[in-house]
């Protein structure tokens, strides 16, 4: 049976973009395997604690050594790499704060870094990398080529990198200018958001096409 895994981490509630380009995949995805089964989690409202000095030491000392707070450590990282492992598929919200990824983000993924449940600690071969990864990245403000903030967005390079000894290798599609309709000294903006939504939107629902086929 399919799995998916669908993943939300934006503050914004019910204004998000990246809320609303996750949902449409993953309606996508259910159109496409109607059989499958499907895992939610939500880091903004039920967000995962930094790693610590607990978490970090856990990955190191034998789980039989592991005092109370290693052990729970230990537990949430085998539980939140079981989630991947138990996947196909992998849906990331991800918006941009502050020109970086949401910190809820940032710990989620410093649980995965985990040897021997997501690399191989004598080959560094990823684990976690037969498995589609797509990632609904939405911005603010614009950050493409030739714009006055290009290359402040630090979330999108920043999340292959953080992952990359997992094996997971993201396929990002982006809306930006998402604040267009709600800052007035954007409006002149609002049909170039407009026109980024839809590109992202028709990304998204060509997934699955072969599958649903």
């Amino acid at each position: 049976m399919a799995h998916l895994l669908h993943i939300d981490s934006s503050i914004r509630g019910e204004e998000s973009v990246s809320r609303r380009l996750t949902a449409r995949a993953a309606a996508a995805w259910r159109a496409a395997h109607p059989d499958g089964a499907v895992t939610y989690r939500d880091l903004a409202r039920n967000p995962v604690p930094h790693l610590g000095e607990a978490g970090n030491t856990a990955r190191t000392v034998p789980p039989a050594q592991h005092t109370e707070a290693q052990a729970a450590a230990w537990a949430r990282m085998q539980e939140l790499v079981g989630e991947i492992k138990a996947a196909d598929t992998v849906l990331l919200g991800l918006p941009l704060y502050n020109y970086g990824p949401p910190s809820e983000v940032k710990a989620w993924v410093d649980h995965l870094i985990v040897p021997g449940l997501a690399f191989d600690p004598e080959s560094a071969r990823g684990l976690l990398g037969d498995r589609e990864f797509i990632v609904l990245a939405s911005r603010g403000g614009g950050y493409g080529p030739g714009t006055p903030r290009e290359g402040w967005d630090h979330a999108e390079p920043w999340l292959p990198h953080g992952l990359s000894l997992t094996g997971l290798e993201p396929r990002v599609i982006t809306a930006e200018l998402t604040l267009a309709p709600q800052n007035p000294a954007m409006a002149a903006l609002i049909p170039l958001f407009e026109q980024s939504l839809a590109t992202a939107e028709k990304e998204i629902d060509a997934l699955w096409v072969p599958a649903a086929a």
